[in-house]
């Protein structure tokens, strides 16, 4: 059974920093990408970043190029999220997510973490 869990979310003043992350069963080997989501109240839940865990080829949304990076450690099973230059609207909670290849729509995503909540005041 895949698993996947996330943590290091918390509370951050408005140009803070956090670093998420998500550690992958063995079973997640087939699917070649992790992502990282969101999904604040009321909204719908939208891509962050995503990055393949053999080349570490990376996508980003727009509202975060520049602040936000993705990583992976290969021999922890684990990928990053280091949120830089947080601001408000990114409160959210952030969802780590596998898929088979690169893509930006939560529905070509297949496995899913519990989520952890991410809150930047101002």
């Amino acid at each position: 059974q895949v698993q996947l869990v996330e943590s290091g979310g918390g509370l951050v003043q408005a140009g803070g920093s956090l670093r998420l992350s998500c550690a992958a069963s063995a079973g997640t080997f087939s699917r070649v990408v992790m992502g990282w989501f969101r999904q604040a109240p009321g909204k719908e839940r939208e891509f962050v970043a995503a990055i393949s865990w053999n080349n570490g080829r990376t996508t980003y949304t727009d509202s975060v190029k520049g602040r936000f990076t993705i990583s992976r450690d290969n021999s922890k099973n684990t990928v990053y999220l280091q949120m830089n230059s947080l601001k408000p609207e990114d409160t959210a909670v952030y969802f780590c997510a596998a898929s088979s290849a690169l893509w930006q729509t939560p529905t070509k995503y297949d496995y899913w973490g519990q989520g952890t909540q991410v809150t930047v005041s101002s």
